[in-house]
């Protein structure tokens, strides 16, 4: 076998770039996983591929005649590799899950590695295209959707003050945000509440600085937005 066989070389090529572009885009996002892991993923794939697809060129000793090409074999060994490798970049934050998409997109680009290492180069093409175009897609409805957001919300209080559990939910839905959960803890001359809330945005957070700014019963309050 030639040493730049077009059959061997094109195929590389074709991944590398591949995951370039994929790795690029989830660089940009500040994803777990980014370019250098999404350009691994694809060569490695189509290495295996190619192979795969090319026993006959290694297997130099042994009769043809036993010999049984089959890359699905290989496509799913690699594919249950790549799924331990995308669990790996999820993880959980508060009520959120994050790192899903890097995980399909890390998925999307050994399926594309593979697509060129067995040749299917108009599929694996045409597959790249729409990977990008839906990852552009999801940045664009994470700015224009709705979005349920999630705050988590502490307030300190003198332990002399008059309010109770109900009232500070009552205190956080007079300004549209609905309480999930409330922890109250009392320590020492400090009466504190814990709520995670729905509803959370940036005026209505502004309203709320403002209001218990100017409460003297407030000994300190912390607004943490759940990141999305």
């Amino acid at each position: 076998m030639e040493l730049f066989n077009p059959q061997l070389l094109w195929p590389i090529v074709g991944a590398v770039a591949t995951g370039t572009i994929i790795g690029a885009e989830r660089e940009y996002r500040a994803s777990p996983a980014g370019l250098r892991t999404h350009i691994l993923v694809a060569l490695s794939c189509c290495l295996l591929m190619l192979a795969a697809v090319h026993q006959m060129a290694w297997l130099t000793e042994t009769p043809k005649e036993v010999i049984r090409i089959d890359p699905v074999r290989m496509a799913h060994g690699i594919l249950t590799g790549i799924g331990f490798l995308c669990g790996g970049v999820i993880f959980r934050e508060g009520f959120n899950v994050r790192g899903l998409t890097t995980a399909a997109s890390l998925w999307t680009t050994s399926t594309l590695g593979m697509l060129f290492g067995v040749g299917f180069y108009e599929l694996a093409m045409f597959g790249a295209i729409a990977t990008l175009l839906v990852l552009a897609a999801v940045s664009i409805t994470e700015r224009h959707a709705p979005q349920r957001r999630i705050a988590h919300i502490k307030a300190s209080y003198r332990r002399d003050a008059a309010i109770t559990r109900s009232q500070f939910s009552a205190h956080l839905a007079q300004n549209a945000m609905r309480t999930i959960t409330v922890d109250h803890r009392v320590e020492g001359e400090t009466r504190e509440y814990h709520a995670i809330v729905d509803g959370y945005s940036e005026d209505r957070a502004e309203t709320l600085d403002e209001a218990w700014t100017h409460d003297d019963s407030v000994i300190g309050f912390e607004i943490k937005p759940q990141p999305g």
